[in-house]
């Protein structure tokens, strides 16, 4: 059986719910939760593995915080030994609008401290992602305040359909892998 690895990046605690940065984890819990998994708290994550068209997904949490997230996908990897092929990395990402998301088979960190942590551990940004666009409506100066902060009301709308997409992605990309993934998801506007 096939076997493939889900991390969704945020940062654990009650003050980081329903909060842009936390778009990772909250996507995985949707996949589980579709699937019939549930949560179980294990070394460095909360891991859940499901089942989906004869292939074994587990799904992680990091309970590292954001900035150290490279050391529980590290542990992951080397426990389920899934090629890193079959891992996709579920972020938050200030550089795509809102009603946009981009699954790549690879790319830098651009900033992102999760995605700079990963790197760190395992020495190369080629591994599959997913970005979920949160846009970048803030002040000069306050983009630690805009992705720490709650979704407005006017995008929850927005927001809920483009993880439901999301789903419908990374289903795809179990089953038809990345290339036809990224063409039939990557020019998508949801509104």
């Amino acid at each position: 059986m096939s076997k493939f690895l889900f991390i969704g990046l945020g940062n654990i605690g009650a003050e980081y719910a329903n909060t842009r940065h936390n778009i990772g984890f909250d996507v995985i819990n949707a996949f589980v939760l579709k699937h019939g998994g549930q949560f179980n708290t294990d070394r460095l994550a909360y891991m859940a593995e499901v089942k989906f068209k004869g292939k074994q997904i587990v799904c992680i949490c990091p309970t590292t915080f954001m900035n150290l997230s490279g050391r529980a996908f590290k542990y992951w990897l080397d426990k389920t030994k899934v090629p890193l092929a079959h891992t996709l990395t579920i972020v938050d990402d200030l550089s795509l609008p809102l009603d946009k998301f981009r699954l790549r088979p690879g790319g830098s960190a651009g900033g992102h401290n999760g995605l700079k942590s990963i790197r760190e551990v395992l020495g190369t940004d080629d591994y599959p992602k997913l970005r979920f666009g949160i846009g970048n409506n803030y002040p000069k100066g306050m983009q630690a305040d805009f992705v720490l902060g709650k979704w407005l009301k006017s995008e929850e709308p927005v927001v809920l359909l483009k993880i439901e997409k999301c789903l419908e992605l990374m289903e795809s990309f179990i089953t038809a892998g990345i290339e036809q993934t990224m063409t039939a998801f990557n020019k998508l506007s949801v509104t």
